[in-house]
This record gives C-alpha cells, sequence and structure tokens, in this order.
C-alpha cells in the first residue's frame, strides 16, 4: 500500500490494549485495529506514544506490527512507530518492521538529549539511508524538548525521497506554513493535535494522526471531507461541535483519558502500563460528560 496522505486522512496514533497483568494483548489489539478501521480510520499508528512505546520491549512492537497488519494491513496504511533518541536503535528497528512488512515508519524527534539541527538532520539521514519504508517525521517539542525547524526538514525531504511526511505537533501555525512553503505541494503534513487539525489544513495541512478517532473517526473524517470539498462553514461546525472531545481527551497525560473513553464507549483496553496510572473518578466522569454530549456512549 503506498503512503499518500490525500487518500490516508485520518490516521489514528492506536493505543496498546493490555490484558490485567499488563501484557500485550494482541487480539484485543486485531479488533482494536478492525474497529478503528471500521470507523474512519484510513490508517494505524502503531506503538506510537499513545501506544504506550516508551513501556513497550523491541519483540512486543514486532509482535504488535505483525498483528496489526496481519488484520488491516490490506485496507489501511500501517506504520510502525520505531523512534527513539538513541539513532541505532531506531534505525535497527526499523528495518525490522520492514521486515515484517508496515506500509512505513513514524520516526519521533530524538527526545531528552537535545542535539542541535545537524544532529537531528544526521539522526533522521542515518535512518533514511538504510531503509527504502516511506518515513514521518513526528514533532512534538512539548515532549521531546526539541523543535525540528522547517529548514532542516526541508533538507531532509530534499535530501532523501523516502522523507514524505511530518507530524506536525509544535502548536505554531506560522511553522506549517512555512513546511507547505519549504517542502513543496507533494510532502505530507499531518496536524499531531485534534484540536489544531482545521486550523493547520487552512495554512496547508493534508490530515490528522488522531487521539481522538479512537471514538469519533467517522465524525472527523467528516469534517476533513467538509474541508477538502469546499464546505468550510460544515467543517467548521464540525470542528466546534467536537472540540470538547479534542479538550477532553488530554486533561491528563495522553493516553490516560483516551483508554478511558474507550472503556466507555464499550470497548475495553485494559490498563495501563506504569509510570501511568488509570483515569480518576473525576475524569471519567469528565469524559463520559463529553462523550454523552456528542452522543458517543
Amino acid at each position: 500500500m503506498r503512503f499518500d496522505g490525500r487518500l490516508a486522512r485520518v490516521i489514528t496514533a492506536m493505543v496498546t490494549p493490555f490484558k490485567p497483568d499488563l501484557s500485550v494483548d494482541y487480539e484485543a489489539a486485531r479488533r482494536l485495529a478492525r474497529r478503528l478501521v471500521n470507523s474512519g480510520s484510513d490508517g494505524l499508528v502503531v506503538a506510537g506514544t499513545t501506544g504506550e512505546s516508551p513501556t513497550l520491549s523491541d519483540r512486543e512492537k514486532l509482535l504488535l506490527f505483525e498483528a496489526v497488519m496481519d488484520e488491516v494491513g490490506g485496507e489501511a496504511l500501517v506504520l510502525a512507530g520505531t523512534g527513539s533518541n538513541n539513532t541505532l536503535h531506531s534505525l535497527e528497528l526499523t528495518e525490522a518492521a520492514a521486515r515484517v512488512g508496515v506500509h512505513g515508519a513514524m520516526l519521533v524527534v530524538p527526545y531528552y538529549n537535545k542535539p542541535p539541527q545537524s544532529g537531528l538532520y544526521r539522526h533522521f539521514a542515518a535512518i533514511a539511508d538504510k531503509t527504502e519504508l516511506p518515513l514521518l517525521v513526528y514533532n512534538v517539542p512539548g515532549r521531546t524538548g526539541c523543535n525540528l525547524l522547517p529548514e532542516t526538514l526541508a533538507k531532509l525531504a530534499a535530501d532523501y525521497h523516502n522523507i514524505v511526511a511530518v507530524k506536525e505537533a509544535s502548536g505554531i501555525l506560522d511553522q506549517v506554513a512555512e513546511i507547505r512553503t519549504r517542502c513543496g505541494p507533494e510532502f505530507v503534513i499531518y496536524s499531531g493535535d485534534d484540536n489544531l487539525t482545521l486550523p493547520i489544513m487552512a495554512v496547508g495541512g493534508d490530515g490528522i494522526v488522531s487521539v481522538a478517532a479512537h471514538v469519533a473517526g467517522e465524525q472527523i473524517q467528516a469534517m476533513i471531507r467538509s474541508f477538502v470539498s469546499g464546505d468550510t462553514a460544515r467543517a467548521g461546525e464540525l470542528h466546534r461541535k467536537l472540540l470538547p472531545l479534542f479538550k477532553g481527551i488530554f486533561i491528563t497525560a495522553n493516553p490516560i483519558p483516551i483508554k478511558a473513553a474507550l472503556g466507555l464507549a464499550g470497548f475495553d483496553v485494559g490498563g495501563l502500563r506504569p509510570p501511568l496510572v488509570e483515569a480518576t473518578e473525576a475524569e471519567r466522569a469528565h469524559i463520559r460528560g463529553i462523550m454523552q454530549s456528542l452522543e458517543l456512549v
């Protein structure tokens, strides 16, 4: 399956289901992948931050990639979360994911070690040079402490044909517009924040790597399709309607609220691995109220 941002407008950053003992529930992952693809998702990111990647082993990630590919890989884009702040480890995991057969990989900007722009370039270049997989760069300064600048991304996209997209979660609309200008019309720009999907599309974005699509995929698809078709009034109406959900699923650290929301929607994905904890009763009540108002429960 070809990585095409004009076809894959809504990509869900999939949570990882766990059993009561917090081992990975691969059968539940299959069922969740099927549920998402049947309810508005054009693609899935497996083992990203929302999938609790920091607490998954490489073996668990590869088994998740295999399970999701087997379940929906013929129908939807499957992107493997293979990035880290260790260049060699990211490269090796990306190569292993390619052997599984995923359609592409998502590589987060290196976190904690805070490299300069030249280091960021070398990190992504080293991986792109060793794989033919299409690569989605994930820029999320709020988690990494490091912002990948548009000029660095543009140089990467120009130098490596397989660096084809960015998940932009800087929250800076000017930066998104500059990426579009510098990287050209074929480069794919995804919003990394549900609440900024429509504003980002207005300045040149193509879609969303979404958390909210776990429970509102069809509504998010409708919003994006309305915008793309030129019905901006309808798109704005849907954005405003969904805004409480977009905000509510981030009342505490992701993916705590969205796992609670899935449970409220009738799909139990289990608990969270430490150091994350389950939603409090107050948080669950807040999420339940939003979902009831949107008729999602």
